[in-house]
């Protein structure tokens, strides 16, 4: 026990007598845990905000798409495949009664929204009136288009805060007058601030979209499944309302967990992948390790010779160079989760990020390994000096 301590002794003195040495042979490993960390905690910060946007949405909705369609398809692409009509909706509200709350057709477009000289690219969005049930969205002046303006095409609109933030910045724009893709609306309402895929819309009547963009078909169909029903009960219910019109190529019923099932799995491999790309620059720390070791071990040939010559074993210089390539290991790999945490911390303000337990013993254990790996070389090249040809070496 007392050889151990001696030996770490003469470790760490060794180490602070080439504190730049030994701070840059670190630098490395510190990168490669800082790396890590950082990367796999951002990845759960993405994985953390997918999970909160459509926990927003609420598990009790459905969309009913395309056959051949899905999210990543460009809006402009899915109406040459959608067949779903008028009948459709009365279709579901008719047959799935008892399990679904809201139906509302679905239209989205991209388009410019103009009020004087300033403009605002937005997504305009074209459900029913009770959309804003089935989404939540809260009104934050004003009011959303009701029952008789969209069965009337009253050409109303009711605007999301980036929208309103952009062409009306300092006046109320209830009342004023803008135009979407040069047709004319008036601004009735304008929502609450509920995230990116919310705030930049404009909601006008489905049926005022249909008349003033010349569009013969829906998106796709939302279904609110009531809460006291099974959501996948009623999917069945409502494929079996569509079943009486359309085929079953002609549409698909997906649900949020569907999605988010999806793009989560897709997002813990994209993590892991990121993680381990940025675990091959702990292995170039390690090889700086053992560069800068060898190094050592040819400086400290006399050292060597003497430290023999005084009875130490070939067993204790090999531990003595051992142990300080492990703490050069160690001490990176504690820098390194220290920066990668702030790195997090700071990253808190745009995703919820976090670090797990695993990332944290993975990468400072491995921080461990590699010292001491590529440390066991230049150990063992040290061990081997002959005291006699050490004491004469210059």
């Amino acid at each position: 026990m007392i050889k151990i301590v001696e030996i770490y002794r003469s470790s760490s003195k060794a180490l602070l007598l080439h504190k730049a040495r030994t701070v840059l042979t670190m630098l490395g490993v510190i990168i490669g845990v800082f790396a890590v960390i950082s990367l796999v905690s951002m990845g759960i910060g993405v994985q953390n905000y997918v999970s909160d946007q459509f926990e927003s949405l609420g598990s009790n909705v459905m969309f009913i798409m395309p056959g051949n369609a899905d999210f990543t398809d460009d809006p402009a692409n899915i109406y040459g495949k959608v067949k779903f009509e008028e009948k459709h909706i009365e279709l579901i509200s008719r047959h799935a009664a008892d399990y679904v709350e809201i139906v509302s057709p679905s239209v989205r477009f991209s388009g410019t929204v103009e009020y004087k000289t300033k403009s605002f690219y937005s997504s305009i969005y074209a459900p029913n009136h009770k959309a804003q049930e089935v989404f939540d969205l809260y009104v934050q002046e004003g009011r959303f288009f009701n029952e008789i303006e969209e069965k009337n095409k009253i050409r109303v609109v009711t605007m999301g805060p980036n929208v309103v933030e952009e062409l009306f910045p300092n006046s109320n724009p209830i009342g004023k007058k803008i135009k979407i893709e040069d047709v004319s609306y008036e601004v009735i309402g304008y929502t609450k601030k509920k995230g990116a895929d919310y705030d930049d819309n404009v909601y006008i009547p489905y049926t005022v979209s249909m008349e003033d963009f010349e569009i013969d078909n829906f998106q796709g169909i939302i279904v609110k499944v009531k809460s006291s029903q099974d959501v996948e009960i009623a999917k069945k219910q409502v494929t079996m309302a569509l079943l009486r019109d359309l085929d079953q190529d002609d549409f698909q019923i997906i649900s949020p967990e569907d999605i988010l099932e999806s793009i989560q799995s897709i997002l813990t491999v994209l993590t892991a992948a990121v993680g381990a790309i940025a675990g091959i620059s702990l292995l170039v720390g390690g090889i700086g390790i053992m560069n800068i070791m060898l190094v050592s071990v040819t400086e400290r040939t006399r050292e060597i010779g003497l430290r023999k010559a005084l009875g130490a074993s070939p067993k204790d210089i090999a531990y003595q160079f051992l142990i300080e390539s492990v703490m050069i290991g160690v001490g990176g790999g504690l820098v390194g989760l220290l920066f990668g945490w702030l790195a997090s911390l700071a990253a808190r303000s745009v995703v919820r990020t976090q670090v797990p337990l695993w990332a944290v013993l993975l990468s400072f254990c491995f921080s461990v390994l590699v010292g001491a790996l590529f440390g066991t070389y230049p150990a063992i090249k040290a061990s081997k000096k002959d005291p006699i040809e050490a004491l004469r070496f210059e």
